[in-house]
């Protein structure tokens, strides 16, 4: 699809990250069934639930610039989403699994945060000042997922740590 304009790049780009929000709470809730662990499993399906959200939010942004979503190229979530199962049907270990698990949901991630930066920035060149609001408020549900995935991951380290001090001193 070509673009002419400003205005046209923005509903591409918007279009983009909706389909790509979409795809993710797909992801989202399959990597939940397949997460041993319960912590894990209950953070995806937190992200997957506030995804849902988002969506909603994706649309009043579509709603206020009065346009509909156009289609996108979806190619690297595609490949993201292979690599993924392929990668994950390697690992044995379920501590290994879990910590994989959580390292490519802060990887899909940061792929929406990126557009979300770019995003904010262009509602605000089209003059869409409340779009940009809106957008911020997802981007800040992101940056809350990376950072509570963090605190995840350092906690799934440090009891697999724990367990290894506990079998030497035994």
């Amino acid at each position: 699809m070509p673009v002419n304009n400003p205005k046209e790049l923005f509903v591409q780009l918007l279009s983009g990250l909706r389909q790509g929000t979409e795809r993710s709470t797909k992801i989202y809730q399959e990597i939940s069934k397949l997460a041993e662990d319960p912590d894990v499993k209950e953070a995806m399906e937190a992200r997957a639930f506030i995804s849902e959200k988002v969506l909603a939010t994706q649309d009043q942004c579509f709603k206020l610039i009065g346009e509909q979503p156009v289609k996108g190229n979806s190619r690297l979530h595609d490949i993201f989403v292979e690599d993924f199962r392929r990668e994950l049907a390697e690992i044995q270990n379920p501590a290994a699994r879990h910590l994989f698990i959580l390292v490519k949901a802060i990887h899909l991630t940061q792929l929406r945060i990126a557009e979300y930066v770019a995003l904010v920035a262009a509602a605000d060149v089209t003059g869409h000042y409340g779009v940009g609001v809106l957008l911020e408020s997802c981007l800040a549900d992101k940056l809350a997922f990376v950072e509570r995935t963090r605190r995840l991951i350092r906690n799934v380290v440090e009891v697999r740590v724990a367990k290894k001090m506990i079998e030497r001193a035994a």
